[in-house]
Parts: structure tokens; sequence; C-alpha cells
């Protein structure tokens, strides 16, 4: 078995007296990708809130979270994106009148307070990734077309060297060619050892480039497993995937 980069064990969270999560567990190998699927409202952007500690205020949640084994419960979201996590937002979050350029150093922004001589050497990595944000780093980040700005939003979180990726949503609002782009691009990501947990409506991209894949509903787990089986269970298939099993 992979050795687990991230581990979230019995985590409910809850907004005021409604429960959004109800005791979900979770596990991401190092080097893994792993999906979590499921309709609006299952509690899936919250699971990611949780676990980067970016909750609202109101909220209350209580489980275990750690990663590579320390606690991360009590920690900042400082802290924990200084441990090894990043997390791009379904909103994105881009500073529309700074350049690309700036958008992607502000990314490596904890390196540089740290003292890090070299915290902009993601740079490069990240031009080499997406062509595009290279073509137009003098661009100001409001005039990206949406592809561009996920793009951006991506490369952003990888200038700070994160262990654990986590990508809210990545392919929400983009044209089924960008989307194809994004998923090779998250596959790549795989190939240079970054762990990644990716939530995501379109179910079908999900689970072809995922390991394995947790399906969420209203706030619990229902179903788990190796993404390539999960592809195959019938009631994915026909809840999720849009297709019926076929009769002889």
């Amino acid at each position: 078995m992979t050795t687990p980069i991230l581990q979230v064990t019995d985590l409910h969270v809850a907004y005021g007296k409604v429960e959004a999560l109800h005791g979900a567990n979770l596990t991401v190998g190092i080097g893994q990708i792993v999906t979590v699927i499921g309709p609006n409202g299952a509690g899936k952007s919250t699971l990611l809130n949780a676990i980067i500690g970016a909750l609202p205020n109101g909220s209350a949640a209580h489980g275990q979270i750690s990663l590579l084994g320390q606690d991360l419960n009590d920690m900042p979201i400082e802290a924990r994106v200084a441990r090894g996590m990043s997390l791009v937002p379904e909103t994105r979050e881009l500073f529309a009148s700074m350049s690309v350029q700036d958008n992607l150093l502000l990314g490596s922004y904890r390196r540089y307070k740290a003292g890090e001589k070299n915290y902009a050497d993601q740079m490069a990595v990240v031009y080499d990734l997406f062509p595009r944000l290279l073509e137009r780093c003098r661009q100001q980040a409001g005039t990206l077309s949406g592809g561009e700005r996920q793009m951006l939003a991506v490369g952003r979180a990888l200038m700070a060297k994160p262990q654990l990726l986590m990508l809210d949503e990545p392919s929400l609002g983009l044209a089924p060619r960008i989307v194809k782009e994004i998923f090779h691009i998250i596959l790549h990501l795989k190939q240079t050892g970054v762990a990644i947990l990716l939530v995501e409506q379109n179910a079908r991209a999900a689970l072809q480039v995922a390991d394995y894949a947790y399906v969420l509903e209203i706030g619990d787990v229902v179903l788990q497993g190796a993404a390539a089986d999960l592809a195959h269970d019938q009631k994915v298939i026909n809840t999720y995937l849009g297709l019926t099993k076929k009769t002889a």
C-alpha cells in the first residue's frame, strides 16, 4: 500500500446546526491522485476547506487531519501551507489587476518570507507546464480566458512547491477542449511526485486520471475504491456518468 501523505479520520463539519460532513474518512498516498466526486451540496468543497483550515467563521469541525503523520488540527492556513499543502479553490482567487508573473510570485511568498534564496525557482517549471502563461506573463490576470485563469491558479499553487496539491472543481466552466488539457496536466503533475486531491463534478474525467476515488453524497462517503473499479460500478455509471448498462 502507498504510504499516506494525507489522512482524514472521522471528520465532522457543521455550519451552525447544519452538519455538512458526517464523519468523513479519506486517505491520499504519496504520489497518488485521489478524487472525490459527488453532486452539488455533497460537502466536497467543505472537505477541502477543512483540510486546508479555511472554514468560515461560525463553522465547527472535529476529527483528525494529518499530513505525513503530523497533526494539523490546530494549525492555521499558513502553517499548513508551510508543511507542504496547497489549495486551488473553485473561485481561483486571482488578483485581476496584477500581471500573470506577479500572481505567480505571490504563490512563492511564503518561501520568500522564510528566507529561501531560490523562492522563485518554480517559475520555469510553471512556464514549461503552461507555455501560454509565459506568452502572457506581462498581461493582467483579469484579461485571461477561463482556461488560462485556471492554469494560472494551478501555477501559483505550484510556486509553493507543495507535496499535496488540492484542486476544487478545476474543470468548472471550461470548454471541453480546455478540460482535456487541464486533466492532461494533472496527470503530468503526478509524474513529478506531487500527490493530488481532486474534487470534481466531471466524474468521467476524474475517474480516468485518479488512482483512487470517493463518492460523497450529502456529507457521507457512500462509496470508495480504485478509480478504475468505480468507473465500472453500476451505481456510479447510472448516477454520475450518464450511461446505462448495455443489455445483450
